[in-house]
């Protein structure tokens, strides 16, 4: 498919028709012009489908999304609703069976008073109606029957103000208060406050930047996520949540398609804000790795992590990249996760080549910075000194070519034909200067050794 003028060109005139009478009508030379005008029509009716695109599918998600939140809002009030009914019947239950059960047990201790009232009001009038001869026994069993009887030691019965009335009250300000946080429950936003402003390609990684495009808005904190690209894409899970408005995504693999979308929380919220437009990015560049089976170093399962180990204490060599995979252009970082004893042959740094023996990269074609801040060009200590390195430090390097000139009389002296400008960052400092070689180099080695085991780096 043609997308430069002279590919339209090619299409207007008929080159690619096999119809001989079409080439004919549009054999004579088409305007640059025209084809431009062209080219800008199509672009623009491109990105108009695609703007119709992005809105009628945004807004066919932001129904789902508000539909689903509502529906799971109401269910999970009806729920609480439910729950809370549950719990005042059964506060009302207990309170009516535990203040019934006195008055219970008084109704029976008085109905069984009665009944031996009434059962010996019954044997007295039965004794008055008998005989002379059994009146007397009868009347005599009735009293004693009677002086014993405790009609006198009855229950106190409670008065009505003392017994439990139950009631149901309820604030009623509650309906105006979830009146008023239902109403203010949600927004719907045509623009997000952050989107993504730039994707650069690192070794196995990709740099993401992103800036504010609300300026009202005040960002307490930023979120980024990513997800491989494609219908069987993973979802998408977080790279970074903090206030910095770039991150460098590790661990990608080359020649994939990810996609990147960012929110932001604003000051004094809990909720995150709606997401960017996703983006969609990939590095060509295969990441950085340490080289196996260097004596003294343990590498990571990616073989981006080293560790300086115990088991080459009087001599260990350079541990050196598995290729020249650094570029000039990009930022080269090490970053230090454990410390060991410092010394000052430690070094950290890039070089033309790994074939050299030795045991620091303090050495000719290289350069390189020492774990207490010294600095080292081509084996020679520079005048400037960088923070110490420990726990926690990056150190980066970063160069261009500053100028190719070829060798004279004029320049040997020099030590080389070939300038980078090189700069070395640790800390809040950062030291700049000019490396003179021997050749041309696109591509370097990277590099460390340390003396003294404990010492781990992470390269990127």
């Amino acid at each position: 498919m043609f997308t430069d003028v002279e590919g339209e060109k090619m299409l207007l005139s008929g080159k690619h028709d096999p119809d001989p009478t079409f080439r004919n009508v549009f054999s004579h030379q088409i305007p640059d012009e025209l084809i431009f005008s062209l080219m800008v029509l199509r672009l623009s009716a491109q990105t108009t489908l695609a703007g119709r695109n992005l809105i009628r599918g945004s807004s066919g998600q932001a129904r789902e999304t508000l539909r689903k939140h509502f529906a799971e809002l109401q269910a999970a009030a009806t729920r609480l609703l439910a729950e809370r009914l549950a719990n005042l019947l059964t506060e009302v239950d207990t309170i009516e069976a535990d203040s019934i059960k006195p008055l219970d047990d008084c109704q029976s201790l008085i109905e069984h008073g009665v009944g031996q009232a009434d059962e010996l009001l019954r044997e007295g009038e039965a004794a008055l109606r008998c005989g002379l001869g059994e009146k007397e026994d009868k009347l005599g069993s009735f009293t004693k029957k009677a002086m014993h009887i405790q009609l006198d030691s009855l229950p106190e019965v409670p008065a009505l103000v003392d017994v439990p009335c139950v009631s149901a009250q309820f604030d009623d300000s509650l309906l105006s208060l979830l009146r008023d946080r239902v109403a203010r429950h949600g927004a719907v936003s045509s623009h997000p406050p952050v989107q993504i402003e730039e994707l650069q390609e690192r070794p196995g990684s990709i740099l993401v930047r992103w800036c504010k495009v609300d300026e009202d808005f005040a960002a307490a904190d930023y979120r980024l996520q990513y997800r491989r690209s494609g219908s069987g894409g993973s979802q998408y899970e977080d790279a970074y949540i903090g206030r910095e408005s770039e991150f460098l995504v590790l661990h990608l693999d080359p020649h994939t398609d990810y996609l990147f979308r960012v929110c932001a929380r604003g000051e004094g919220r809990t909720e995150w804000s709606p997401w960017s437009i996703p983006q969609t990015g990939y590095t060509t560049l295969a990441p950085h790795e340490w080289r196996s089976g260097t004596e003294g170093y343990i590498l990571s399962s990616r073989k981006n992590i080293a560790l300086r180990n115990d088991s080459s204490q009087s001599r260990c060599p350079v541990l050196y990249s598995k290729a020249p995979t650094y570029f000039c252009g990009q930022t080269l970082t090490f970053k230090i996760s454990a410390a060991g004893q410092m010394d000052r042959r430690d070094s950290l740094g890039v070089c033309i080549d790994s074939e050299s023996e030795e045991e620091s990269l303090q050495r000719d074609q290289a350069v390189c910075i020492s774990t207490n801040g010294a600095v080292f060009v081509n084996g020679k200590e520079m005048t400037n000194q960088l923070p110490a390195v420990t726990v926690g430090s990056a150190v980066t390097f970063d160069m261009e070519v500053v100028s190719l000139f070829p060798i004279s009389n004029n320049n040997t002296s020099e030590g080389g034909n070939f300038k980078l400008r090189v700069t070395i960052g640790s800390g809040n400092r950062e030291v700049v200067f000019d490396w003179l070689v021997d050749q041309p180099v696109d591509c370097l080695f990277f590099g460390c050794s340390f003396v003294h085991s404990g010492w781990k780096v992470l390269v990127f």
